[in-house]
């Protein structure tokens, strides 16, 4: 289904409560639709005057007064969805709002579907895909950096970047199309128009989009990393280290933690959630058991592993036994604890492929290059509080290295006699893959998904 067509079906008026559940000073109830005056009139007695805030009382089907409060009136176009907007602000009772939406629904509305506000907008033209997912990211962001880079994307920074990549490589293609028209000349033609080194700045344009769109995502998601290793070798400790604050217990008895427990902290704005989990060891305890199962479940849904070591233990037959367990490709961190009771110094050591951090949980010592190398290990690079970053989600990614291999596919066919064909193709792929970021080409199913995890009101 096209766009137009989307939007066509969706020309019914949608309503619902944009204030988060709760009581509050305020809650507010969100209207759109095509020619909201009928609407109005009914809630309101009248059509308030554009843009302006219009004390008013809100009637229900008795003309009996439901509330009063501030109502504001948006015609389309010059609105957020493009349709015509009123909002109901109100005061902010559960009781209150249910009593305005049922108003609202029965007056012709229907409650709004998640994100459907945004789509709107998105449908309407008023914003690009890229801007109307970086709602929700302002929405959902942890960190303050990470809401500083999701404005910028709201803002048009990364649809300015990836429309400029977009317009090149159209450039470069018309040299391309026009050349297949006089081919006994293709390559004097190519070479005059340093076709080749238009390319080379393409792609080394596009290798800095995606190195700022990892960066970007990482601000947004973050990592996931699994402290792992025998009872009593101090993961709780560290977790509380890295936390800054008591949020696992710790005992001198093994098998203390029976549960995982997750705590997000914050590097440099990125979000790092820890996962402390029970030691991993043979039990016949079956809460314990329990635990290590969970344990279990948690490697297999993180980013990255700290493996903690005793660095008093003699027998290390255990410790080798749990690494020849863990997923051979999953990143970690191998960390000796307790140097407080050796009285010697943190460090990191690289062997054998695999890095070392000696540090004391108990003490903190060593806590500092331990948050370094996490970071440097999730692909950080220190920025001044996301400058210059995009808030890039997955599919973002995908289709920047979707992108990528194409300009690299045209380069070799570049290299080897000009297959002119092809390269037109790859470049018009390429330019394809950078436009579905933007929404240009999207499949009405990829739409329903990005939606869906919005909030209902926005």
């Amino acid at each position: 289904m096209s766009h137009a067509a989307d939007l066509e079906k969706r020309s019914d008026i949608i309503a619902a409560v944009a204030t988060p559940p709760g009581r509050g000073g305020i809650g507010i109830v969100r209207v759109s639709g095509k020619n909201l005056q009928p609407f109005a009139e009914a809630m309101l007695g009248s059509l308030p005057k554009p843009r302006y805030a219009c004390f008013s009382k809100f009637y229900d089907e008795n003309e009996q007064v439901i509330d009063q409060g501030i109502a504001l009136y948006f015609p389309a176009p010059h609105s957020y969805t493009g349709e015509d907007i009123l909002e109901l602000q109100g005061h902010g009772g559960p009781v209150i709002m249910n009593l305005l939406m049922a108003r609202c629904l029965s007056v012709g509305a229907r409650l709004a579907q998640p994100g459907e506000f945004t789509l709107r907008a998105y449908l309407n033209n008023k914003l690009d895909l890229v801007q109307a997912e970086s709602v929700a990211d302002i929405i959902e962001a942890s960190t303050s950096e990470a809401a500083r880079c999701a404005m910028r994307s709201l803002q048009g920074a990364f649809s300015a970047t990836i429309d400029s990549l977009v317009r090149l490589i159209i450039e470069l293609r018309v040299i391309i199309e026009a050349t297949l028209d006089f081919p006994e000349e293709e390559i004097d033609i190519l070479q005059s128009m340093q076709v080749g080194h238009q390319l080379a700045v393409i792609q080394d344009q596009l290798e800095q989009v995606l190195i700022a769109s990892r960066q970007g995502s990482l601000l947004q998601e973050g990592i996931k990393v699994v402290l792992v290793g025998q009872p009593n070798v101090g993961k709780s400790s560290l977790m509380n280290q890295l936390a800054e604050e008591e949020i696992a217990i710790v005992t001198e008895i093994p098998g203390t933690t029976r549960d995982t427990i997750q705590q997000t902290i914050k590097i440099e704005g990125v979000p790092i959630h820890i996962i402390d989990t029970a030691g991993l060891r043979k039990t016949d305890d079956i809460v314990e058991k329990k635990g290590i199962e969970r344990t279990q479940a948690a490697i297999q849904k993180a980013d990255m592993l700290l493996l903690l070591l005793d660095s008093n233990a003699t027998d290390n037959s255990s410790n080798h036994e749990i690494l020849n367990n863990l997923p051979a490709s999953l990143p970690r961190l191998i960390i000796y604890n307790k140097i407080d009771l050796l009285n010697i110094d943190p460090g990191i050591e690289n062997k054998a492929d695999q890095v070392i951090i000696h540090l004391s949980a108990k003490t903190g010592a060593g806590i500092t290059l331990l948050r370094q190398k996490l970071l440097e290990m999730a692909g950080w690079q220190s920025n001044n509080a996301g400058e210059g970053l995009f808030m890039a989600r997955q599919r973002h990614l995908q289709a920047l290295m979707a992108a990528k291999t194409h300009l690299e596919n045209a380069r070799l066919l570049m290299e080897n006699n000009y297959q002119l064909e092809l390269l037109a193709e790859e470049l018009r792929c390429s330019q394809t893959a950078l436009a579905t970021i933007m929404g240009e080409f999207t499949a009405d199913d990829l739409l329903g998904e990005i939606f869906s995890h919005f909030c209902i009101g926005k």
